[in-house]
């Protein structure tokens, strides 16, 4: 591993090559904090990518990716003199101290749960009105209840143990069967899916890693139907459900 000194080298040479890029790149140049916000998204799903796959190589260039993006963030923003990459770091700095009385203070916790709803009660006196505050309104629903349950949890809004987690699932799950309202179906289908992310959150399962991994599981089951069929000289959507359905259990003995 690289020396604090190589670090901080590397990281004045990213600073460095950032000034040259500004101004002499004409595409560089014309970059907004707003057109640079589609493709900082587009480079966390890669990173996100990358973390599932657990592939380290591939996660040590998207957080290159990302790093260019908070310098370039940083360096717009102090052409117009509203901030500078120092004030970005000190920032977090000084947050981190205030929100870790337990290392930079006298406070003592127990343990990561204490940690969490110290960090929760110290959000509020610095200002918030909510707990909630601080949840992205563009997060993907899925990840959004899954921060939305994490920080009233922070509070103490919790269920006792996994037993009544379940048992509001089984109680959304219902409720979603009884009714027969359209737009009211829907309603209680969310209570479902809200209820199913709870549980899994209690009971250390990241719902949004499950379901992506599923995703993966199921595109490559039905590649290798599609390849089966192929094999067999026959175009899948010409197949029967019992035919199609016979191949995927064929498929799940490869993959």
């Amino acid at each position: 591993m690289n020396s604090r000194d190589e670090q901080l080298k590397a990281f004045n040479r990213l600073l460095d090559i950032m000034d040259d890029l500004r101004e002499k790149c004409p595409w560089d140049k014309k970059q907004t904090l707003e057109s640079l916000r589609y493709l900082t998204i587009e480079e966390m799903y890669e990173l996100s990518d990358a973390i599932l796959e657990d592939d380290k190589q591939e996660i040590k260039k998207e957080l290159g990716d990302l790093f260019l993006h908070l310098i370039f963030y940083s360096k717009i923003a102090s052409e117009t003199d509203d901030f500078d990459v120092a004030d970005v770091l000190n920032g977090i700095s000084e947050k981190l101290i205030y929100r870790h009385p337990h290392i930079y203070g006298d406070v003592i916790v127990a343990d990561e749960e204490e940690v969490k709803r110290n960090w929760e009660k110290l959000k509020l006196k610095e200002g918030k009105k909510s707990v909630l505050e601080g949840v992205p309104k563009s997060l993907p629903a899925m990840v959004k209840a899954h921060r939305i349950q994490d920080k009233v949890k922070g509070v103490g809004f919790e269920f006792e143990n996994s037993e009544d987690t379940w048992a509001k699932v089984v109680e959304e799950i219902e409720e979603f069967k009884a009714e027969t309202d359209v737009e009211k179906r829907e309603l209680e289908f969310g209570d479902v899916l809200f209820s199913l992310i709870n549980y899994a959150r209690f009971t250390g399962i990241n719902p949004e890693d499950a379901l992506e991994r599923t995703n993966k599981k199921f595109i490559l089951r039905f590649q290798q139907v599609e390849m089966l069929a192929q094999a067999q000289g026959k175009n899948i959507a010409e197949l029967t459900l019992a035919e199609q359905d016979k191949l995927w259990e064929e498929a799940k003995k490869i993959r």
